[in-house]
């Protein structure tokens, strides 16, 4: 299979799950913050998932899922921007934007060190 061709569908398959989160948090009436942190949970077990396989999938499956599934899934960006549109909404606001800081990047970093031992167990 061709790499890009491998990265382009593992996008459209991600960017679709990305917005079927975002849909069903705010029919949930879910703030902002709670879709992506959900997206950038999974994407970072996920990507631990592949890493810790490593070498023993072929090639195209990390273009597929890791570049392509979880590049379109999770977000930076979005994460940023929501926390600083928090710290921004009063002095609450600035509570739940570090609490969003600060679960965002412990939970994330953890579900990649464990995604990554049981991918190295497989």
């Amino acid at each position: 299979m061709l790499t890009w061709a491998a990265v382009l569908l593992g996008g459209a398959v991600g960017a679709v799950a990305r917005f079927g989160v975002n849909w069903l948090a705010a029919r949930a009436s879910r703030p902002p913050p709670w879709a992506t942190f959900t997206v950038n949970v999974v994407g970072s077990l996920v990507l631990g998932l592949l890493a810790g396989v490593g070498t023993a999938l072929p090639g195209w499956v990390g273009a597929l899922v890791g570049t392509g599934f979880c590049g379109a899934l999770t977000t930076y960006s979005t994460f940023g921007y929501e926390t600083v549109q928090l710290a921004g909404s009063g002095p609450a606001g600035r509570g739940r934007a570090l609490l969003n800081v600060v679960a965002t990047l412990t939970v994330g970093l953890g579900v990649a060190a464990l995604g990554w031992y049981l991918g190295s167990r497989l």
